[in-house]
């Protein structure tokens, strides 16, 4: 047989220049450490700063390295063990320190996307409810609710109109409504603004995005896009359906 294209192409000189880089970390830098410029970094390994840069790229993407604001580009720690439970009990946020955590509520027009899969129109107001995931004291997701009023038939207009208070009335009387399941996509985004903010990323970082979509007896309840951080997170989904998120050292330094 004879050889395919695919055979032939040769490995792309940043990949390479990955995986010496990838030792490096192991060898000669620590947790934490800031890594030297591009330009240094560059001359080191002998190689272009757009190359140094592609590589670097997809080091943080595989949850290497860590660019922070107003520090630079540091070696990443091991990702974070998180469980992400999506049983009812976690709507109004919980007892727990790792519960998601209601931040602000709005009424507005969801995306069209969104307003399809809750098969309201595109007009509609909703409720719109923001929530941030802490864990092991960082933020490591962000996530938008859309709740339509259907779903809330209960919730007093003379409660707090927004903030906290607010997204506590929407989740509770979402909470009383019951859900029959849901079904969840993952996608490779990256940052917009606020969530970079918030997740102490730069915009345009990666990031997981997790779209879940709640049923209730009347159809869909409520639909979740939720943003993770992909440099500390590792989504992994059990028997049960429920979300986790954890972490194995000898995984990551084998991939």
């Amino acid at each position: 047989m004879g050889t395919t294209q695919l055979e032939s192409v040769q490995e792309p000189k940043y990949w390479h220049l990955k995986t010496v880089l990838s030792e490096a970390l192991d060898s000669d830098f620590s947790v934490g450490e800031i890594l030297p410029n591009e330009r240094d970094l560059a001359a080191r390994f002998g190689v272009a700063r757009a190359t140094l840069r592609q590589a670097l790229e997809q080091l943080e993407l595989e949850g290497r390295l860590q660019r922070r604001r107003g520090v630079g580009t540091t070696v990443a720690p091991p990702r974070v063990g998180v469980a992400v439970a999506a049983a009812q009990h976690d709507w109004a946020g919980g007892g727990s320190d790792e519960a998601w955590q209601p931040v602000e509520c709005t009424v507005a027009t969801a995306p069209a996307a969104v307003a399809a899969v809750l098969e309201c129109d595109a007009e509609e107001p909703v409720h719109v409810v923001r929530r941030i995931r802490v864990a092991h004291g960082q933020s490591v997701a962000a996530e938008l609710l859309y709740v339509p009023s259907s779903s809330v038939p209960e919730l007093s207009a003379i409660e707090a109109p927004s903030g906290p208070t607010r997204a506590r009335s929407v989740l509770r009387e979402l909470h009383r409504l019951g859900l029959d399941g849901q079904d969840r996509s993952v996608e490779l985004g990256s940052a917009r603004a606020d969530d970079a903010k918030e997740l102490d990323r730069l915009p345009g970082a990666p990031v997981l995005v997790v779209t879940t979509r709640y049923f209730a007896a009347s159809g869909t309840a409520a639909v979740s896009v939720a943003t993770y951080r992909a440099d500390t997170c590792r989504l992994t989904f059990g028997d049960s359906g429920a979300l986790e998120i954890s972490h194995d050292e000898q995984e990551r330094q084998a991939s």
